[in-house]
């Protein structure tokens, strides 16, 4: 059976093109068992120095308040292990990605865990996942150079290991709603599952 991570990050809980999009890709892949991670449902915590300081300890080292600091870090990153693929409904906002995705990259991208550094430079460790990251924007094209947020998430991800991304974009949605909707569909109908 196919474990599913679903991550959807946009603050509009009501009528948001991401979270439609991400729904439609998790709904393609019939029978698996999906984790769902509403980062704007409930929001994750900001780093801070407990957690900063923490993570630099060795785990059987760790204070009590230091684990408290990293036991949602670690959930987390559990999460993304136990999944075979990670959906992510992910908008643009103010051309890049939303806040709330960037706490739980914060949150997850830790040496040791994800990535570790090597004389040859830093390696990741989450490899062999599928990832698909459905993309909405008002006014933002998609890989334009005004866009901060693909590229940016492709790199995040590749840098803990997860290199096999798929970004469906439904972009410029103000500009032609029914085409932007109409592209993006067809690529998720299109995805091998």
């Amino acid at each position: 059976m196919t474990r599913i991570l679903h991550i959807d990050s946009s603050a509009d809980l009501e009528t948001s093109t991401s979270r439609a999009l991400s729904q439609r890709i998790v709904d393609r892949f019939a029978g698996a068992e999906v984790t769902r991670r509403d980062l704007a449902r409930a929001p994750l915590p900001q780093i801070d120095h407990t957690w900063a300081v923490a993570r630099m300890v060795p785990p059987a080292d760790r204070s009590a308040e230091q684990a408290e600091a990293l036991a949602e870090s670690d959930k987390l990153i559990a999460e993304i292990k136990a999944a075979d693929v990670i959906v992510m409904g992910a908008p643009v906002y103010n051309f890049s990605i939303p806040a709330s995705l960037k706490a739980w990259i914060d949150l997850v991208a830790r040496a040791g865990e994800t990535f570790k550094y090597t004389e040859q430079g830093p390696v990741g460790l989450v490899e062999g996942k599928r990832v698909i990251v459905a993309i909405a924007s008002g006014g933002t094209e998609i890989g334009s150079d005004i866009d901060f947020h693909s590229g940016y998430l492709r790199f995040a991800l590749g840098f803990m290991g997860m290199t096999d991304i798929t970004m469906i974009a439904a972009d410029r949605i103000f500009a032609d709603r029914d085409a932007a909707l109409e592209k993006a569909h067809g690529q998720i109908d299109a995805l091998a599952v």
